[in-house]
Formats: structure tokens, sequence, C-alpha cells
């Protein structure tokens, strides 16, 4: 039965590499999901917008909703035809 035998610079090593990978390859999938959940649960929807314009002492017509939310979807580069193309 062959034994490995390492001197403690290479385990030293082999370990920092290890924890290295692991960090990379956490980050990327971390990111990924992060960023489908965002897509699945914007941080701001209509109802959203409605509490707010009421805190302002308005009451939002639908029309003001909509652009509103769509002035958004334009900044963040989505738009709703994309939302309810990838829905189907």
């Amino acid at each position: 039965m062959p034994v490995v035998s390492l001197e403690i610079w290479q385990f030293i090593i082999i370990v920092v590499i290890a924890i290295l990978v692991a960090a990379v390859v956490t980050f990327f999938v971390t990111r990924k999901i992060f960023q489908n959940q965002l897509k699945k649960n914007p941080p701001i929807n209509e109802a959203t917008i409605r509490a707010m314009m009421t805190q302002m002492g308005r009451t939002p017509s639908e029309k003001q909703v909509r652009a509103v939310m769509r002035s958004m979807d334009e900044a963040n580069g989505t738009s709703l035809s994309d939302k309810k193309s990838k829905k189907k």
C-alpha cells in the first residue's frame, strides 16, 4: 500500500487553493440565485408605488402607476413585454 507523504508547505498550498476555488464557485452560484430572485420578486411593484403616492398625499390613478412602473422598467433595462413573454 503506497503511502503519500506531503510536506507541510504542500498541504497548506493545497488547502489555500481549495478554499479559493470554493469561494469563487460560491460567489457565482450565489450571484445567479440572487439575480433570479430579483427577477421573480422585484423590490418595487405596483402596490408599493400606490402606497408611496398615497403617503405623499396623492390619489394615484392606474395610468400614473403604470407610467411609473414603465419608467422604472426602462431604467432597469427590462420591459413589460419581456416579462410577459418569459411567463409563457
